[in-house]
């Protein structure tokens, strides 16, 4: 598409688009400090904090992308009764987020706490809990939505970060009455257990998840090897179409009769931390408002390659893809 199309859809399309997001939500801390000296008590250094700020991860931030779109956003998921859900929750409200399917439970909201001097991460501290939730958590996540759909969504994003939400089952459920409706679901799949996507319109892997699942590693730059992996893909775990991205070498997505690879302009990749995250929402995004899947994997890789050139967890803007497209906002 020529520059007009495209602003015309970010115009006048996404903010006609209505997605929800289920999964595991995060919300991440970064506490910026200098650090000069060990400390008198412990041989650890210590950081003296000027700066702190928190941003919204995982299937949050999937959601603030979307949200940053101009689609109206919806997210289910689990939370916990506590100070870190204050913070996740004063940050989807801030980004107009319809928070109404996060369901509370005994676990703590799943946070991850960073320190960091420079550009250099000193250490991590996570609060979280992986074990299963009970089965009356799920009926509520199921039943949120379950009813939700009954809204006329126009895209599902599932987001796995192997955090209690999607279980086999859970995943299985929400294709079953996102396609009752006609809804497309993309997934951001984790682990080795993808099977639990099967029936997935659209699965979309980097090169590291791909090669988690494979007998033999991918190579990224490669696209008869990165094809023939997303066709095994296809057929081992039952999905229809597979959105593969290869970092430098950019996406390459993968239909029963076609394949689309798109390369990426070479930047320095700063920081890929919720690269991934983006892939999900603007393809969602695209597919929501109505464009040929191939126009969504393009526009995709030019978000992808904006979040790559920025530090930490980053939602990409409208305003960024504008530039990168060379449109004036």
């Amino acid at each position: 598409m020529d520059k007009n199309n495209w602003k015309n859809f970010f115009e006048n399309k996404t903010e006609r688009c209505r997605v929800l997001v289920v999964g595991d939500v995060m919300i991440d801390k970064y506490y910026h400090g200098d650090v000069h000296k060990f400390a008198s008590d412990a041989p650890v250094p210590v950081a003296k904090i000027f700066k702190r700020r928190s941003s919204l991860g995982a299937a949050a931030n999937v959601a603030n992308n979307l949200a940053l779109m101009g689609c109206k956003t919806y997210i289910a998921g689990f939370v916990g009764d506590d100070h870190n859900f204050e913070t996740l929750s004063a940050q989807l409200t801030k980004s107009g987020i319809n928070q109404d399917g996060l369901v509370t439970t005994e676990a703590p909201t799943t946070t991850k706490v960073r320190v960091i001097s420079g550009h250099q991460q000193m250490f991590r501290m996570d609060f979280e809990d992986n074990s299963p939730k009970d089965d009356k958590h799920f009926a509520k996540l199921e039943n949120y939505v379950t009813k939700r759909l009954n809204d006329a969504f126009d895209a599902v994003v599932i987001a796995d970060y192997e955090k209690g939400v999607c279980t086999e089952y859970f995943c299985a459920a929400v294709m079953k009455a996102a396609h009752s409706h006609g809804v497309p679901v993309v997934v951001m799949p984790y682990g080795q257990l993808w099977i639990k996507y099967a029936q997935a319109d659209y699965l979309t892997p980097n090169i590291a998840k791909i090669n988690r699942v494979m007998l033999s590693p991918v190579d990224g730059e490669d696209n008869d090897a990165v094809e023939r992996a997303g066709r095994y893909i296809m057929r081992k775990f039952k999905v229809k179409n597979v959105l593969a991205t290869r970092s430098a070498y950019g996406v390459t997505l993968i239909t029963e009769n076609d394949v689309v690879h798109i390369p990426t302009k070479f930047q320095e990749v700063f920081d890929s931390a919720g690269a991934a995250d983006t892939v999900a929402a603007i393809f969602t995004m695209s597919l929501a408002g109505g464009l040929k899947p191939a126009d969504g994997a393009y526009i995709t890789n030019i978000a992808a390659g904006v979040v790559i050139s920025k530090s930490g967890t980053y939602a990409v803007t409208r305003d960024d893809i504008f530039k990168a497209l060379g449109i004036d906002a």
